[in-house]
């Protein structure tokens, strides 16, 4: 492959070249009346409304070149899709036909045309003149059809949206699903509105802020880290349905379902409770399923989670010829062709490999199965000395163990939804007798038995550490939409007690696909209970107190109930991505 800065510089002196014959290469604009999307003259030209020889002007991306002497075809593409364009030096003209066949992968062009198809049966556009429009300076990825580096893909998202279609897709479906909460809310009669992103005191969650500097007030503010406070505020005021679609900000840890910045919707509606938002969950989450992907059964291909393992256990299997006895004739060698199988090692290793390449072709789940059937096969017909081989033995046990749970399709039902109590889920996991035990023996339990030394800290509290045990072995097993209820006091300080249980608050967290989207409450109107709640969780700085909140509630609130949906997480579930990193267009990654 050429030096990028040599491929730089050719595209340069094209660029000259072009100026020298009077040619702008970076048009100002582009009549849209006249122009048809390059994916939409295919599917008219397909359902007859464009016929054999229509005259079309379209616009886009060349994606594709293939020079064919005195003729070339290229594709062009924008977002509604790709279409093939002849050009013809007769038809174009000399002149017009050297500039066609200098232009480059990734310039944008103007062409006007008939519509016609090819031999081969393609649908094409003769071009009959073109204009370029805007000259690409760089080379496009060197894969053009996929762009491999995730950190490239993170980094320089605009190439990631050139090469990948599934990525592009992603993030339009992205932008109708908030399309479609917004029309949800609009239509249930909720008011939406923007609140303060800078705040004296940040309040509504317990997280760390981002700090910043007011230079005109001469104080420090804190961006928002939940929009919870000033639309209580408005219910206040009066405004009895109220929602907010914004950005909030906290300064901690990043991983697979963590971003420093991240999307939220909050709505509250007066006269409502927890069951109230329940109703109002479930309905917005199915509308959206059913209006955006048109089915309440979700599924995930889970493909970079299934390659990964695939790769995990290859790397593992590799360690196994080391330990080889002997092996036998099998039905594993009638995967490939005899002369090519030296032993069921060769023959699994191929399967693997072949599994790998196949990857984009076929549905994961049938080639994890592949891949953990092949290894399981090839495994029972040799006589391996393992009591030699332990860590080998355990390395390949941990692959296939991560492998196993991504040979069945991953599914989430949107018909069902699950309630359960949060004390009934952590004694599942726990222990029945959990909460009937001290708070030393519960850490004792968590730490030792339940092994989560490395997730309770020494200053955890009780309540902490029933948390602990809740998040990482409860949580991650809750796939299919379960509301749970009912939740310690100390966690949500902000909800009203439960009649029948004054240890817990008339909460809900909804987890589906083993992460919380949702939690909802039944907001606490007491002013003198809100105050006692936020006092206990400030321990006892006083600046940390939202004292207007506080006043706006002695004024008082009606009954209600309000949500909180992480909108990125939302939208992880829905279309099936594995990082929280692949639904937002710019994560936040450290600069270099």
């Amino acid at each position: 492959m050429e030096d990028t800065n040599s491929l730089i510089e050719q595209r340069r002196t094209k660029l000259a070249a072009l100026a020298s014959k009077g040619i702008n290469p970076f048009m100002n604009k582009v009549s849209l009346k006249e122009l048809t999307g390059c994916g939409e003259a295919r599917a008219k030209f397909e359902r007859g409304e464009l016929v054999e020889s229509a005259s079309v002007a379209i616009a886009g991306r060349i994606t594709a070149n293939r020079d064919m002497g005195k003729s070339q075809f290229i594709d062009l593409k924008d977002m509604t899709g790709r279409v093939q364009v002849y050009a013809q030096k007769q038809a174009l003209g000399d002149e017009a036909f050297a500039i066609f066949s200098h232009l480059d992968l990734a310039d944008f062009i103007g062409v006007k045309g008939t519509m016609f198809r090819t031999r081969t049966g393609e649908i094409s556009i003769k071009a009959e003149s073109f204009t370029v429009l805007s000259k690409a300076l760089r080379p496009p990825p060197d894969k053009w059809d996929g762009l491999a580096d995730t950190e490239v893909r993170y980094r320089q998202r605009y190439l990631d949206l050139i090469a990948n279609d599934e990525v592009k897709r992603t993030f339009l479906l992205r932008s109708q699903i908030i399309r479609e909460i917004r029309t949800f809310f609009h239509e249930r009669g909720y008011v939406e509105v923007e609140t303060p992103m800078m705040q004296a005191i940040p309040g509504g969650a317990a997280a760390q802020p981002f700090k910043t500097h007011h230079n005109a007030l001469g104080c420090d503010f804190y961006m928002r880290i939940a929009l919870e406070l000033y639309l209580k505020r408005l219910l206040v005021g009066g405004v009895d349905k109220v929602f907010e679609i914004g950005r909030n900000f906290r300064n901690e840890g990043l991983s697979r379902k963590h971003n420093p910045e991240f999307t939220m919707l909050e709505a509250y509606e007066a006269y409502g409770d927890y069951e109230t938002m329940m109703e109002t969950v479930e309905s917005v989450v199915k509308r959206i399923a059913q209006n955006v992907l048109g089915s309440l059964l979700v599924r995930h291909q889970r493909r970079a989670e299934t390659e990964h393992a695939i790769k995990e256990v290859r790397l593992a299997f590799a360690e196994v010829p080391t330990f080889f006895v002997k092996s036998g004739k099998s039905s594993i060698a009638e995967v490939l062709p005899e002369d090519r199988i030296e032993t069921p090692i060769l023959a699994t290793k191929e399967i693997v490999e072949l599994a790998l390449s196949n990857l984009s072709k076929e549905e994961p789940s049938t080639i994890a199965l592949r891949v953990h059937g092949a290894i399981e096969a090839c495994l029972s017909l040799l006589q391996v000395d393992w009591e030699n081989a332990k860590p080998a033995r355990l390395r390949l046990q941990s692959a296939l163990s991560t492998l196993q749970p991504l040979t069945v399709e991953k599914v989430i039902d949107l018909t069902n939804w699950r309630r359960a109590r949060y004390k009934d889920l952590v004694c599942e996991k726990a222990g029945l007798d959990w909460f009937d035990l001290t708070p030393s023996e519960r850490r004792r339990r968590a730490t030792e038995d339940l092994k989560l030394s490395g997730d309770i800290a020494n200053g955890y509290e009780d309540f902490e550490v029933t948390g602990a045990v809740f998040e990482k072995l409860v949580e991650p097993t809750l796939i299919q939409p379960t509301f749970v209820t009912h939740l310690p006091k100390e966690l949500v300080p902000l909800a009203k007690l439960s009649p029948g249980d004054p240890t817990t608050v008339e909460v809900f967290e909804c987890c589906i696909n083993g992460q919380e989207i949702a939690p909802g409450y039944s907001e606490q109107n007491d002013p003198v209970a809100q105050r006692a709640a936020l006092e206990q969780q400030a321990g006892g700085e006083q600046q940390k107190l939202d004292e207007d909140f506080l006043t706006a509630l002695e004024h008082g609130m009606p009954p209600a109930g309000g949500i909180g949906i992480g909108i990125d997480r939302l939208c992880m579930m829905l279309l099936g991505q594995e990082t929280i990193r692949d639904v937002i267009l710019f994560p936040q990654l450290k600069p270099r």
